[in-house]
């Protein structure tokens, strides 16, 4: 053959190996979701409050008067025996919540001392008691609970909406991230990553201050209108890009740069809480010009307003061991349900009263719970309990789920499940049907295999449904 020829079949070959690589990685550009919702959702939008670190249902929602008994005794062997803690070493003692709790409202739904604002709420509320983890350790819980998987690498619970689901303001992301607390998630933004889906469904992340998103408004001297001819012709590069190495990745930049030239006029507005009354802002437990998780709730109102599909907020500080007073139950845990109660409260009542708490799903919990023991590491004398997988508790309000309900109940100790036990899979299965979708027909592929949330597990608790 003459050197054209010998050219013309080399193209050609690539062009089939580029084919083949692609459907080996899961091509995005050739998939597109299955025609969602499967079904008419109850929900159609999210706002999941994350408290990073893991609160202590003992002490805040499943009262143990078994443990008050048992104060500093050995735990039974009968849990311990085989058990793996993540600092707990010996034979651990029993730890006694030190507040009292009572029951509240129509529904008796038994609630801690420590969250008086949540206890006003508690007939909007569905409260599960039995949750459970595979995860003891934050990073991989957290990235377990938001992805379905405990390793980096699989899409976000709020990237699997974005690319099923799509915008319902198409001037704004899908996803928000949001975070308050001395540190991010221990997980780090593979809690809100896109994994093998396109990168336009990864989580945006809002900052406090002057500049929400980062590098979102012009350079000085850029017009709006050198802007828009700039993205023409970037445009005009990539498409050619695209059509010459059908990289999926090309189409999701030239996608970012438009939703980003987009958000130019709306995100300011939106994060501005000046024009929000004096009374809500009171109400939320807001300070104008300080960043907390009050402005982060109250700007989590406004943008389900607006039309974001899934609204997420991280609030550090919930890892409650015991080694000083930062981390203990006697002085953090109170500060911490201070900082954050009466936020969480007036955000359900505020959708509530604004109509849309009836297709908003609110979640609330941390990634696992905490021992029914003290943990007392090198002898501290400060109250603590060490992270525990079996059990803990989440509350939903609004979005389908049936409110003044409680799920499940926890062993005498608060050590395992013993009604209504719930894992992971089925919270993630459940999350999507009440967004209309089957979880089980909500797949990517990806690397010759169908991937889904839920992985191969998963169950819709249809109790906990209106």
């Amino acid at each position: 053959m003459n050197r054209r020829q010998f050219l013309a079949q080399v193209a050609s070959c690539m062009a089939l190996g580029r084919v083949a690589w692609a459907d080996l990685l899961g091509d995005s550009k050739s998939q597109a979701p299955a025609r969602l919702p499967h079904f008419a959702p109850k929900a159609k939008r999210i706002i999941y409050l994350h408290m990073a670190g893991s609160p202590s249902q003992l002490d805040l929602f499943d009262p143990k008067p078994t443990l008050a008994r048992f104060q500093g005794q050995a735990m039974p062997e009968s849990f311990t025996a085989k058990e793996r803690f993540a600092f707990i070493k010996g034979t651990p003692k029993v730890l006694a919540s030190p507040y009292t709790f009572a029951q509240h409202g129509e529904s008796g739904q038994w609630i801690s001392e420590l969250l008086p604002h949540t206890a006003r709420i508690a007939d909007k509320l569905t409260v599960v008691r039995s949750m459970s983890s595979t995860q003891f350790n934050h990073a991989p819980a957290q990235i377990f609970l938001n992805t379905g998987h405990h390793l980096i690498g699989r899409p976000s619970l709020g990237s699997w909406l974005s690319y099923g689901l799509g915008n319902l303001n198409e001037n704004l992301p899908a996803f928000v991230v949001m975070l308050s607390g001395q540190f991010g998630p221990s997980g780090g933004a593979s809690c809100w990553g896109n994994g093998f889906l396109p990168s336009e469904h990864q989580g945006v992340r809002l900052l406090g201050g002057a500049e929400p998103i980062l590098y979102l408004a012009n350079p000085d001297g850029v017009t709006r209108e050198q802007r828009r001819l700039e993205l023409d012709a970037l445009a005009d590069i990539n498409r050619g890009t695209a059509e010459r190495l059908g990289d999926p990745e090309t189409l999701a930049r030239m996608a970012q740069y438009e939703l980003a030239f987009r958000m130019q006029t709306e995100v300011p507005e939106l994060a501005n809480l000046q024009t929000e009354s004096r009374s809500t802002l009171e109400r939320y437990g807001v300070q104008l010009g300080q960043p907390s998780f009050a402005a982060n709730c109250l700007l989590a109102r406004r943008m389900a307003e607006a039309g974001i599909r899934f609204i997420q907020l991280y609030d550090w500080g919930w890892d409650s061991h015991g080694t000083g007073p930062n981390d203990d139950i006697v002085t953090s845990l109170p500060e911490q349900c201070r900082r954050t109660d009466q936020a969480c409260a007036a955000l359900v009542e505020d959708l509530d009263a604004r109509g849309l708490l009836e297709d908003t799903l609110v979640v609330w919990g941390g990634e696992f719970g905490r021992t029914p023991m003290n943990e007392e590491r090198d002898g501290s004398k400060f109250l603590g309990r060490d992270h525990h997988p079996h059990a803990f508790t989440m509350w939903f309000a609004g979005g389908g789920m049936r409110p003044g309900t409680s799920y499940g109940a926890t062993d005498d100790f608060g050590y395992f499940p013993v009604e209504g036990a719930m894992d992971v899979h089925d919270l993630h299965a459940t999350i999507l049907h009440l967004l209309g979708i089957r979880h089980e027909a909500f797949t990517f592929q990806h690397q010759g295999r169908s991937f889904r949330l839920t992985d191969v597990a998963g169950r819709v608790i249809h109790e906990l449904l209106a």
